[in-house]
């Protein structure tokens, strides 16, 4: 019971993390909007996620190769990781942020956030019902 629940609440803090950084990645897309160059930036988070729960050791494909490097944070995305969003349409000034996809994307891994919050929540709420005594009510 315990390493069910202790595997569920890793994945879904590994879950939380990565919309956590995708989060970061489409409001610095959204607050370039207008930068002249901006090549905005997503990922594609099924396959980060799968990464981050398959390679615990070493998140994000990360590691540290000399004794002075400071290790890599959980669930922190490596270069290769961050895709370059392609453009719907040419600008003149070479930025590739369209507003639309950048408010819809933004939208959508909110949601999905605040769901993944409620699983966790829901989780550790269940838990703690379940240590309860039985005289406790």
């Amino acid at each position: 019971m315990l390493n069910r629940l202790t595997d569920a609440l890793n994945f879904q803090t590994q879950a939380l993390t990565l919309r956590s950084e995708r989060q970061r990645l489409l409001a610095s897309n959204i607050a370039n909007a207008d930068t002249p160059g901006f090549q905005a930036r997503d990922m594609d988070f099924s396959k980060a996620l799968r990464e981050a729960t398959s390679s615990a050791a070493s998140p994000a494909g990360l590691t540290t190769t000399q004794t002075g490097h400071i290790a890599p944070r959980a669930g922190a995305l490596g270069e290769s990781q961050k895709l370059y969003a392609t453009s719907a349409q040419t600008s003149l000034d070479s930025n590739t942020v369209d507003m639309d996809r950048e408010r819809a994307n933004f939208a959508d891994n909110s949601v999905k956030y605040e769901a993944t919050l409620r699983f966790i929540s829901g989780s550790v709420r269940t838990a703690l019902d379940a240590m309860k005594s039985p005289n406790a009510g």
